[in-house]
């Protein structure tokens, strides 16, 4: 990486950008401040799932001294806002609830600081590049197709933050920034998600709970995953056309062979790159699980790098130190959570915004659920989370208003999708932005206007969906 784009790139180093702790920090006082001003209440449970008709109202008294209330206190029967000593308690909480997404992308920093330092990365680069006498408008679209075909049908999104150095790095060489890299996954990933043709993570948890058979309407779902992922790939290419740096940079190829040595490395990632797809489906890998996975191929590829112990553990910790500052911010996000789940109001909002929705006007009503879903998406970016909480409820009353189950479960998808392109509170967009050392304020002046154009197809998508009955 050049001295350009570390300066453009680095999180918090850019004089008149904020820094993504500042606003996320922004984002749990805010949090804070709702517990004073919003009715706690909840939900009963049958496990995770909530009963439809259940919600109940907390009892909470409020005074200036909740302010500084103290954990003892706070354990007191009923509901209470939460004070600044509980939010301060909530950013250790927060580590610890994803401790485990933490740790894998200090592990993958780490992983490609030793690939980076064995050359082979720049060495492949170089060669693809030089195969495709590089023409962006061939790998670009074909790379995306791929990454999003791996979202859409098998739900890969984590597994992903193994080659977004791999794109970073190929847009470097390009001229280009590291968010054009970034893009090229998370805008594909993105896409896929959004209609998840077959996407199990989503899919296994919200068509059940509206009395669909899991993977029923995949063919219209197939349909809409064009349209997002064409348009995608339109936006990332003009995009690409209007990063002048690919312009006024000389492209210069290599011709030259791989190395022996560089041969083994990359063969090694390709074929590690498949087995971790065929492994975290075929037996469910976790976050624990796909660490250890990395470790050991750090070491597989120091040992075929030629790297003594001590060089390839300062190549690794080289690698770590790149996304250090930014892994970070995945505890902070989820403060965010703890903090409205002890102020118990994170039910009384889902309640809340089902008055967004029309009773006897099924587009209208498909819209408010749409627009529920993308508001409450912003507190619980977890997509198998967000369904257990919502289609319990949403399934009745698109039932009662008109709209299919499939359109409900579409208007989950969508809502759920857009948002977490851009939300600062979703622990997978944060690693993605780790391990590309891009800052949440960049990718949001970048993604904001795909956002719009994705949101005003969603919502003629499901005018689609509601007038052929889908």
């Amino acid at each position: 990486m050049n001295s350009k784009d570390q300066t453009r790139e680095s999180p918090g180093e850019a004089p008149k950008t904020i820094n993504p702790l500042v606003i996320l920090l922004g984002i749990l006082l805010f949090a804070m401040g709702m517990t004073y001003f919003i009715q706690s209440g909840s939900y009963q449970r049958d496990g995770k799932l909530v009963i439809p008709g259940s919600y109940e109202v907390i009892e909470k008294q409020i005074s200036p001294v909740d302010l500084l209330r103290t954990n003892s206190v706070q354990e007191e029967k009923g509901a209470h806002p939460v004070s600044l000593i509980a939010t301060a308690e909530a950013i250790p909480k927060g580590f610890e609830k994803t401790a485990d997404l933490i740790f894998m992308v200090l592990i993958i920093g780490g992983m490609f600081g030793i690939l980076r330092h064995s050359g082979a990365i720049d060495a492949g680069l170089e060669r693809l590049l030089g195969l495709l006498r590089g023409n962006i408008y061939i790998l670009i679209p074909v790379l995306m197709m791929v990454i999003s075909a791996g979202s859409t049908f098998l739900g890969l999104a984590s597994e992903y933050l193994l080659i977004i150095p791999i794109m970073v790095s190929m847009a470097n060489r390009l001229g280009m920034s590291n968010v054009m890299g970034l893009a090229i996954v998370t805008v594909a990933v993105k896409a896929g998600y959004l209609s998840s043709v077959t996407n199990p993570i989503p899919l296994s948890i919200a068509q059940p709970l509206v009395g669909l058979q899991v993977f029923s309407g995949a063919q219209m779902r197939f349909m809409f995953y064009l349209v997002f992922i064409s348009i995608g790939i339109a936006f990332v290419l003009f995009m690409m056309r209007r990063d002048k740096t690919i312009v006024s940079t000389p492209l210069v190829l290599s011709t030259e062979k791989l190395s022996h040595r560089h041969r083994g490395i990359l063969l090694s990632l390709a074929a590690g790159i498949g087995f971790l797809v065929y492994g975290a489906n075929q037996w469910h890998w976790n976050h624990q699980e796909l660490t250890a996975y990395y470790i050991g191929l750090s070491i597989g590829f120091a040992v075929l790098a030629g790297n003594g112990a001590s060089e390839a553990a300062r190549a690794f910790v080289d690698g770590m130190k790149k996304v250090l500052l930014a892994s970070m911010l995945i505890g902070v996000a989820s403060a965010v959570a703890v903090v409205l789940e002890e102020g118990a109001i994170l039910d009384s909002i889902v309640y809340g915004l089902t008055s967004l929705i029309a009773e006897n006007q099924p587009y209208l009503s498909v819209i408010g659920m749409f627009f529920s879903q993308l508001l409450l998406d912003f507190l619980i970016p977890s997509t198998s989370g967000q369904a257990a909480i919502s289609m319990p409820i949403m399934g009745p009353i698109g039932q009662l208003s008109g709209v299919s189950a499939q359109s409900t479960v579409l208007a989950f998808l969508f809502g759920n999708g857009i948002t977490n392109m851009l939300t600062p509170t979703s622990g997978t967009l944060l690693a993605y932005l780790a391990t590309a050392q891009v800052s949440w304020a960049r990718w949001f002046k970048f993604i904001f206007p795909l956002w719009l154009i994705f949101i005003g197809v969603a919502l003629l998508l499901l005018g689609v969906a509601t007038v052929t009955g889908f």
